[in-house]
């Protein structure tokens, strides 16, 4: 296997991947249509889809954005969030250690600062926590008003695994490919994205995946939520995203669905030797984006 290991320097910082060897993994795509403001529910729901992944081989189960609270809790968002670890968080170590599983899933999160919430991921494995991930893009645009309740993370974090080197985004965060390349030079090799994504995103959603995926040489699952909740109807449609842009597996469309897709994450490394992207990339185009960012 080629050397995938990189080193990239700039006057003020310095970017690096590293691919490790792993061996297949499955995956679960949990397509859910949460039930507002029903934590309970929900996290019966996130049981009975691990007491069942498990018997079938999956080794990560992922399901959507805000999947403990359903999305549009608006001003009942303070009384719901939690602290990470907490209550719920708790329960779904537990699950993660009874059924020896990685679970990603979304929650508001309870900062250490009072009045203070994050639109956030967690993934969990049978060993307890492994980390979180802090919606850094939060849209406040048209149905949007995700910055009148959270406020944005300031992080990129990557998740080193038993099951490979992992990254998470949520929504509106694939929209910004700076975010995705960053996770891909610190060395994902999966991106997990969680969304809640209404039905006249798809379009936007659908590109993205596939452009997220080929242009860092990544697999990209993207898990969407599906249901009506204040006149909003989430289109479902997740997917997993192979290096080369195949479809590996999808949902359907509007409904809830539980899809299973194996992944190869050496894959990763074969792709990025093929079409180097990680390895020609011009980093001091980082130092401009910056500048041009704050002029705009």
């Amino acid at each position: 296997m080629p050397d995938s290991r990189h080193i990239y320097k700039t006057k003020k910082r310095q970017f690096q991947t590293r691919d490790q060897v792993t061996k297949p993994i499955t995956l679960l795509l949990a397509q859910t249509g949460p039930k507002l403001a029903k934590k309970e529910e929900n996290l019966k729901t996130i049981a009975a889809q691990a007491s069942t992944a498990r018997k079938k081989g999956v080794e990560l189960l992922i399901f959507p954005e805000l999947h403990l609270t359903g999305y549009t809790m608006q001003d009942e968002v303070y009384n719901l969030a939690e602290p990470i670890p907490g209550p719920s968080v708790k329960k779904v170590e537990r699950l993660a250690k009874e059924h020896g599983l990685h679970i990603v899933f979304g929650m508001p999160e309870e900062s250490a600062v009072k009045g203070v919430i994050h639109n956030t991921a967690v993934i969990v494995g049978p060993s307890g926590i492994v980390g979180k991930y802090r919606k850094i893009h939060l849209p406040t645009h048209t149905v949007f008003e995700e910055r009148r309740y959270y406020r944005p993370g300031q992080e990129a974090p990557v998740f080193s695994t038993t099951l490979g080197t992992i990254g998470l985004t949520i929504c509106y965060d694939i929209y910004f490919p700076e975010l995705t390349r960053l996770q891909a030079l610190a060395g994902a090799q999966l991106i997990v994205c969680i969304s809640a994504s209404p039905g006249l995103r798809r379009r936007f959603f659908e590109g993205f995946c596939l452009s997220r995926a080929m242009e860092n040489a990544v697999y990209l699952a993207y898990v969407n939520r599906v249901g009506i909740e204040d006149g909003n109807q989430f289109w479902g449609g997740s997917r997993v995203v192979a290096p080369n842009g195949s479809i590996l597996v999808q949902c359907k469309y509007d409904v809830e669905d539980y899809q299973p897709c194996k992944v190869d994450l050496d894959e990763v490394s074969r792709a990025r030797a093929f079409i180097p992207t990680i390895k020609d990339l011009e980093p001091q185009l980082f130092d401009q984006l910056r500048t041009k960012s704050r002029e705009a």
